[in-house]
C-alpha cells in the first residue's frame, strides 16, 4: 500500500516549521482562497449588520497563525488551528460588542450540518461557552465540533487531523451534536 501523495500546502507548511521563511509567503496564495471560502461561512451565519469583513477575518486569523508556534501535521491540520482561530477571533468581536451594548450579543445561525437547532439563532458566546463546557466533559469531542462544524473538514480529513479513526469521528460527532442540541436548547 503506497502512502496519498502529500500536497504542496503541507509541504509548505513542513518547510515553515523547520524555519523557512519563504515557506510561509509560499503557502498564503495557496490558502487564500479556502481561508476566504471558511471566512465567508462564519459571517454568513452572523447577524446581516455584522461590522466584521471576510477579509478582515481572514487576515487577522493568518496574522495570529504566522505567530503560532505549532507542528504543523498536514494542511486539514492548518485549516483545523485556522477554524479555531476564526473563532476565536469572532468570539472576541462578539464580547466587545457585547460589552459596548449592554447584553446584545453577536447572532449566529448553525447550518444545517450541525443539526443543533433548525431555524432557530443561537447566540455565538453561547456557543463558545456550550463548547467549552463540552470540552471539560470531553474534549475529543469538543475538537471534533472545531473541526466538522468550524472548519469544514470532512468526516476523514477530521480523522486525519486528530489522530483518530473515522468511525470514531462518525460516533463523536453525533453525540456532541446531541450534547450541544440539549445544552443550548436550555
Amino acid at each position: 500500500m503506497t502512502n496519498p501523495p502529500i500536497s504542496s500546502a503541507t509541504v509548505l507548511l513542513l518547510r515553515w516549521k523547520d524555519g523557512d521563511p519563504r515557506a510561509m509567503e509560499q503557502l498564503l496564495p495557496l490558502v487564500y482562497d479556502e481561508l476566504r471560502r471558511l471566512a465567508k461561512g462564519y459571517l454568513h451565519r452572523e447577524r446581516a449588520e455584522h461590522t466584521l469583513q471576510s477579509t478582515a477575518l481572514v487576515h487577522e486569523a493568518y496574522l495570529r497563525l504566522i505567530d503560532q508556534n505549532v507542528e504543523w501535521q498536514s494542511r486539514a491540520h492548518f485549516f483545523g488551528i485556522a477554524a479555531q482561530m476564526m473563532r476565536r477571533i469572532l468570539v472576541d468581536h462578539a464580547r466587545a460588542r457585547s460589552a459596548a451594548k449592554r447584553g446584545e450579543g453577536l447572532r449566529v445561525t448553525l447550518d444545517e450540518k450541525m443539526a443543533i437547532a433548525e431555524a432557530r439563532d443561537l447566540d455565538v458566546i453561547a456557543l463558545d461557552g456550550a463548547l467549552h463546557r463540552l470540552a471539560k466533559l470531553d474534549e475529543g469531542q469538543a475538537k471534533i465540533v472545531e473541526m466538522r462544524f468550524f472548519a469544514g473538514l470532512s468526516i476523514e480529513e477530521t480523522a486525519e487531523v486528530l489522530g483518530i479513526s473515522p468511525a470514531t469521528v462518525k460516533r463523536d460527532w453525533a453525540m456532541a451534536k446531541a450534547w450541544l442540541t440539549r445544552e443550548m436548547s436550555a
